[in-house]
């Protein structure tokens, strides 16, 4: 990793909250500012005083920038049930090859990051970033490719409550590589946070056992083997790339992974699934479900870094933990789903855990932000700002 080169300042333009604050930049970055907001104290000598002091730490939360960071939580969570049901219209359409299904996002951020990165470096910036840094996107993206094959293939051979279950270990993952790349100092409530969010996965098991939604386990020992892995994977991804977008551009960081992910992922795909490819069903509605697929995929590839920027990677993760409870929405009206109570309360329960998660930790504490393209290059207003100079 390069070191970090000096702050960035041109065409920043910051706007102060004495308890919030978003920075609007070239790549729609947020920053902190150097004064943090802190949550108010608990009182404790009477019954009035701790009731009001709950009320003020419980108003506390309220800021801009947690009010942003749970709608986006929810966005992705969405974009996750969105990306589940096509997929599932796909496999009943009797159309299932699932690296050749996430090649498409790949490449929609690519043509799309890619040549705004080229825009703002220049095609000399591009490759010298490509020369110098490029081996830490391969990386990324290479552990992003895997990570969605392995689970995917976990669901072929173990059962749902496995996956349910085994999926949570991203989380514990993520916290463990977002300590070590940024040394965050996790306050017993954020942990509170997250084993109230897991409560709420554990109805919506319990949920899934009592109306018998369950499946029978191919080999699911080896089905769970590809799970831990493949969360593994998601965990340290997503650690990884909130450490990336804290301190580069956000174009930079998804085109770079968009085309490594596109390399790596064709390769497998036309390895994998060549032979499928001349005999699946290229109808016009499969068609059409690919494009929202990968719409879908694309929003929460974009949403997911402004995410780790707002909170965290760690708050990403327990975000996605909705997801079932917008599935039985969709389930609703697509498939006819009879819904059951449980579902209900343990969405309820997940937003209680994300909420506690930051009750005494702000947004802002959850780690540095100073997002600079690298020393080597020269963007495109500082190369106009050289020309005007040199005139």
């Amino acid at each position: 990793m390069s070191a970090t080169p000096p702050p960035y300042t041109e065409d920043v333009k910051v706007k102060v909250s004495a308890s919030d604050e978003v920075v609007d930049t070239p790549e729609l970055a947020v920053a902190v500012e150097d004064v943090r907001p802190h949550r108010p104290q608990i009182e404790w000598h009477s019954p009035k005083a701790f009731v009001d002091s709950s009320w003020r730490r419980f108003a506390s939360l309220w800021t801009r920038r947690f009010v942003l960071s749970l709608l986006a939580g929810q966005v992705v969570s969405l974009c996750i049930t969105c990306t589940n049901v096509t997929t599932t219209e796909l496999v009943m359409r009797n159309w299932s090859l699932p690296t050749t299904q996430t090649f498409f996002l790949y490449f929609s951020l690519f043509i799309i990051y890619t040549p705004y990165t080229i825009y703002q470096y220049g095609f000399g910036g591009w490759f010298r970033m490509l020369y110098r840094d490029g081996w830490k996107y391969i990386i990324l993206a290479a552990c992003d490719v895997e990570g969605n094959f392995l689970v995917v293939k976990a669901y072929q051979y173990t059962n749902l409550l496995s996956c349910m279950l085994l999926d949570a270990w991203a989380i514990p993952t993520c916290m463990f590589f977002s300590w070590v790349y940024m040394r965050p100092k996790y306050h017993w409530t954020q942990v509170l946070g997250i084993l109230i969010c897991i409560g709420g996965l554990g109805l919506l098991v319990a949920s899934d056992q009592i109306t018998d939604k369950d499946y029978p386990a191919l080999s699911k020992g080896k089905g769970d083997a590809f799970m831990i892995i493949g969360a593994s994977l998601y965990g340290f991804t997503n650690a990884t790339e909130e450490f990336f977008v804290r301190r580069s551009p956000l174009y930079e960081v998804v085109g770079q992974l968009g085309m490594w992910g596109t390399i790596i992922n064709g390769i497998q795909a036309a390895s994998l699934e060549h032979k499928d490819m001349r005999h699946a069903n290229w109808s016009g509605e499969n068609i059409g479900l690919l494009v929202a697929y990968t719409a879908s995929m694309f929003i929460l590839y974009t949403v997911a870094p402004l995410l780790y920027r707002l909170a965290s990677s760690t708050y990403y993760n327990l975000s996605l933990l909705s997801s079932d409870f917008y599935g039985l929405l969709f389930g609703l009206f697509l498939f006819h789903y009879s819904p059951y109570w449980l579902y209900f309360p343990a969405f309820a329960v997940v937003i209680l855990g994300l909420v506690v998660y930051f009750w005494h930790s702000t947004p802002e504490e959850q780690g540095h932000i100073n997002i600079n393209p690298p020393a080597y290059v020269t963007r495109r207003g500082e190369r106009a700002a050289a020309g005007e100079s040199a005139a």
